[in-house]
């Protein structure tokens, strides 16, 4: 029998509570346990039999842990603790931060290079599943547009970025598409559109104690990359309406390619993702690129990969046998 890949999650929030609820699901892997930054004693992980350890703990630990899936954020965690990390283990992230990635891939690959370790970043559904439908579309329809669409849902990065402003106590951001541009890309018009006219977002904010609203909200909508190149409305609510009305945490999307074979003959690409829980799909996601990350680290293959440089067969936990016959 093949051992078991040995997990550690790294950050317990939504996304690592969802890791958490993933593994259950995927009989080749074993949970090490959670390691945090808050004191271990205040976190009630999903399952009692759960590890809670203090961040610092993982010292000493590399060859009790195959893999680290990292579930801080992308605006300031992620950038400090994935190079940090691949420098002892072989880890997984889901850096959504889509202008700045290759200068996180950069930084991971020389972490992960100097120690030996293989490092994915990137995963998730956008980037990572969306990014390989953008990926698909173009290679085998190069003659159109490509057009993608979020929401309307909840983005946890965007989300964890308003949450970071200063007077800010807690909130919530939703991104909305534009089912006028939708439907254009649909009909195979493959109009121009600007990131303004695809989307907008609207962010639910509860104000700190003595916190300056106009500046808070300043903060918001300036914020470069997150909400600047967007029409963003920031409205103030209290944590109770907010417990209340936005709980849940729905997203998805679309990427849909427009393009022709030949004068005259529209083809068309349109792959969705109707998610009931963005963190749990996302920590999904995680979870599946853990399991290739643990065989190439095993393989000698070394240093950051995105996943454009995974193979498909790798996130399965059936053989490549087994794929080619019930899957090919």
């Amino acid at each position: 029998m093949t051992a078991r890949i040995r997990i550690g999650i790294v950050g317990y929030g939504n996304l690592g509570r969802g890791v958490e609820t993933a593994l259950t699901l995927t009989p080749d892997m074993n949970l090490v346990g959670v390691f945090t930054r808050r004191d271990p004693a205040t976190i009630r992980p999903l399952a009692e039999t759960t590890a809670v350890h203090s961040l610092e703990a993982l010292d000493g630990m590399c060859d009790e842990i195959d893999v680290l899936i990292l579930c801080g954020g992308s605006k300031s965690d992620l950038p400090e603790q994935t190079p940090a990390l691949a420098s002892a283990f072989t880890v997984v992230d889901s850096y959504d931060t889509h202008a700045r990635i290759p200068q996180h891939f950069a930084a991971v690959d020389a972490a992960a290079r100097g120690a030996g370790t293989t490092a994915i970043i990137s995963t998730g559904w956008d980037p990572g599943l969306f990014s390989l439908q953008r990926l698909y579309g173009e290679a085998v329809l190069p003659q159109g547009e490509t057009y993608t669409f979020w929401g309307r849902g909840l983005s946890q990065g965007h989300s964890d970025a308003i949450r970071r402003v200063p007077g800010v106590a807690a909130g919530v951001q939703y991104t909305i598409p534009s089912d006028d541009a939708i439907e254009r890309v649909r009909s195979g018009a493959r109009p121009e559109l600007s990131t303004r006219d695809k989307h907008t977002r609207e962010c639910f904010v509860v104000l700190a104690e003595g916190a300056d609203a106009d500046a808070v909200r300043e903060a918001i909508v300036t914020m470069p990359d997150y909400f600047e190149p967007y029409d963003t409305t920031v409205t103030f609510i209290s944590a109770e309406e907010l417990a209340t009305n936005h709980a849940g945490v729905p997203h998805g999307g679309f990427v849909i390619r427009s393009a022709e074979t030949s004068a005259g003959t529209t083809q068309t690409i349109d792959y969705r993702l109707a998610l009931e829980s963005n963190p749990e799909f996302t920590a999904s996601v995680l979870v599946a690129y853990a399991r290739a990350a643990a065989r190439l680290a095993a393989s000698g293959d070394h240093g950051a990969k995105t996943p454009f440089d995974v193979a498909p067969g790798l996130l399965s936990p059936k053989s490549p046998e087994q794929l080619r016959a019930e899957m090919l």
